[in-house]
């Protein structure tokens, strides 16, 4: 049976974020979910993405935030046309949740801040245990 990862899309001013669960091997914990997020600059200036803010709530109303600089210690600068894909895991309480929140950058052309939105992936933990490279 294939498994092809169901991507989210959301575009905002030029910036593509898309976000797909993935599965990175066998772990011992059956409850631990991965996922990928891309983010393309697709505008005309080099960003430079400063923070995150990833929210993370279960079907049973458990929540966890994951807010921090740059993406596990990088903080990465994209001319036009580049991306940057960032990997990690979550661990669910319970069989599904869904992953939300937003990339703060700045447009290092005009010296502006903003928030992009990350889409809403559903997660769940009982996917098919299949290794894929997102």
């Amino acid at each position: 049976m294939d498994f092809e990862p169901d991507y989210v899309t959301l575009q905002t001013d030029g910036i593509v974020v898309s976000a797909c669960q993935c599965l990175f091997g066998q772990t011992d914990d059956e409850s631990a979910c991965g996922y990928c997020l891309r983010i393309e600059n697709n505008s005309a200036d080099k960003i430079q993405i400063l923070s995150k803010t990833l929210n993370i709530t279960d079907n049973k109303g458990n929540s966890y935030a994951e807010c921090g600089i740059g993406f596990k210690g990088e903080i990465p600068c994209l001319e036009p046309g580049e991306y940057f894909e960032f990997e990690s895991t979550a661990s669910l309480k319970a069989p599904s949740a869904v992953l939300y929140g937003s990339c703060r950058i700045v447009d290092e052309a005009r010296n502006k801040t903003k928030d992009i939105q990350i889409p809403l992936l559903e997660l769940f933990s009982n996917k098919p245990s299949i290794v894929l490279a997102c």
